[in-house]
Parts: C-alpha cells; structure tokens; sequence
C-alpha cells in the first residue's frame, strides 16, 4: 500500500504534540521530513518524531522532490502564503485553520489553488473528521431531536504568555480566530447552511490587543448557533444541539482524547442514552483521509469554499464586535 510522502514546516507545538505523532499511525501517511527556520530545532524535532530529513529553512523543504505534501501550521497570517508557495513547488497542502486572517486573505488561497488544479489543498479543521461528529449529525437526520432549533458552543483556554502567537494581534491572534472558528464551523455544518446574519461582542485584552473573550450568535434560516470562546478562561469545551424534541450533548466537540472513547448524550421522550464511541485520533483520520484524495484523485473532504464561508461568517463577528450592531451575511 503506497503512502503519500508528506513534510511539515514549521516546528509548532500542535503538530509535534497532537498532530505529527497521529499522522505517523496513518495508512496512507508517511513522515519524511521536518523544517524550521532553526536547523537545530528542526534536528531535534526530526530525532523525537522518528522523521529522517531535517531542515534549515522552510524553502529547503519545498525544493525537496521527495516530499508530497505538506502540512502547514505556522502562525496564522503565514497561512495563505506559504500555503501558496508549496502549490507552487508542485505540493499539496493541508493548512491548519483558521484559513487566513480574512475572507479576502483565503480567497487567494484559493485563486493560487485554481492554477494548479492537480493539487489538493485544505483546512484542517480536524474535529469534522471524528466519528463522534458523524454520529450526532446521524442522530439528527433520524429525527431523535425533532426539528433543530439552537446549537450553542462553547471553546475557552487560559493562556497569558506574550510570546505566545495566540496573544499577539497583529499576527492573528485572539480567541474568535483561533477557537471561535470552530464554533462558526460546526454551526454551519450542523444547519447544513450559510448563516443570514451575525452580532457579537468582544472584550480586548489591553496589553495583548485581542479579543480574550467573545461571545456570538449567528441566526440561521431555521435556527440560531450562539457561542463563547476565550483565551483567557478556564479550559472548557461543550456543544449542546438543540432541536423541538430533544437535544445532544458532545462532551468533548474538538479535542476528544486519542486514547479513550468520546461520548455523546441524547436526551429525548425516551430517556437518555450515553453513546460510546471507539477509540481513535482524529488527526490520524484526517491525514488518511487527505492522503487518499491524493492516491485517488478524488475531493477532498471540505473544500476550500467551505473554508471562505466560515471566514466570511467570522469577519462578520468581527464587523458587528466594532459597529455594535447586528451584520448582515451576503
């Protein structure tokens, strides 16, 4: 069974800690090499993964025709372009989310994409991918909770380090952007619609400039998602679906443990029933899954349309967090 050859650029501690070792189990993954702007750190990164090559500059990298694909996850306003530059070294790409810092910032993304339609790019928004997700959309298509009414979500850490890229604004930092995101997302997924409209309100942290705590609602044809996101709270994650008959509650939404069952509770006219699912990483997943796209030549799972989508959705918070009004979603 081939497994397509992949890269990494950029030694962030998401991917040395969660995502690097998950894509290492894959069927369809293989771990060829590692870049940093620090030789030394990429080495040293290399030595703990088990990955063979290591670079001295993320261009190195590109120039390597061994390497496949890449998996992009610097800080986010190097999202879209260095994302670009490995379409240009012929590579696919999978780059962490948020896409870009904007709508017009992913759009470019995808304009560089269209010339190079052989390749595959995308979001990694992981938890899409996590078989707890496929079930709870299941669960509501059966109708166990009756007509979907209200999705709220809620997604906080607590960090106040200044060197940390998710408190510096200029740079993309701030709680909307880094985990509201996701709140955005599966609101959309689960409505299987593009939100109508959007308000939100921000608390700005005065020495770091970002927004540490927000809250927001996105109304939808037949419903409202609302949500808190922050950096600066108690770690906390929960989702909670909503419909006329009953609701489904997902413990842990985006980071469920790679070594024990997600769970999920449906409460209805029957009872409640708690759902166990098998262990697995959805890392490991979402990197087959990309892989296979390539190795087929099919899709991938979200496109980068849906990615601008949910950009768009998020600059409306943003706009409506500024004027204090309600903004409309075209």
């Amino acid at each position: 069974m081939r497994k397509i050859r992949w890269g990494v650029i950029s030694t962030a501690s998401i991917g040395l800690v969660e995502v690097l070792p998950a894509m290492r189990k894959g069927l369809y993954t293989q771990l060829v090499g590692i870049a940093s702007r620090d030789l030394a750190k990429a080495r040293s990164a290399a030595e703990q993964l088990g990955i063979p090559k290591a670079y001295g500059s993320y261009a190195e990298l590109l120039a390597d025709p061994e390497i496949e694909a890449v998996y992009n996850p610097l800080p986010n306003h190097l999202h879209v372009p260095w994302s670009i530059k490995v379409l240009e070294a012929g590579k696919h790409v999978l780059c962490e989310k948020p896409l870009g810092l904007d709508a017009e910032d992913a759009r470019h993304l995808l304009e560089a994409s269209q010339r190079h339609p052989d390749l595959k790019v995308m979001e990694a928004f992981m938890y899409r991918h996590h078989p707890q997700w496929h079930l709870a959309r299941k669960l509501l298509s059966e109708g166990e909770i009756g007509e979907l009414r209200s999705i709220h979500t809620m997604f906080n850490y607590y960090l106040v380090d200044p060197a940390n890229v998710r408190n510096q604004a200029d740079i993309g930092g701030g709680g909307l952007l880094d985990v509201g995101c996701y709140a955005v997302s599966l609101s959309r997924l689960v409505f299987e619609a593009e939100p109508i409209r959007a308000f939100a309100a921000m608390e700005i942290d005065p020495q770091f400039k970002t927004d540490r705590l927000t809250a927001g609602v996105l109304e939808f044809e037949r419903g409202i998602a609302t949500f808190t996101c922050s950096t600066q709270l108690v770690d906390y994650q929960r989702v909670y679906i909503m419909g006329t008959l009953g609701q489904v509650e997902l413990e842990l939404p985006f980071n469920p443990p790679p070594d024990k069952p997600a769970r999920i509770r449906l409460h209805n006219s029957k009872g409640v029933h708690d759902f166990e699912l098998e262990v697995c990483d959805q890392y490991t997943i979402q990197g087959d899954l990309f892989s296979r796209a390539i190795l087929e030549n099919t899709p991938v799972p979200t496109p980068l349309e849906d990615a601008i989508a949910n950009m768009v959705a998020i600059d409306a918070l943003f706009l409506s967090a500024r004027s204090g009004m309600w903004t409309a979603i075209t």
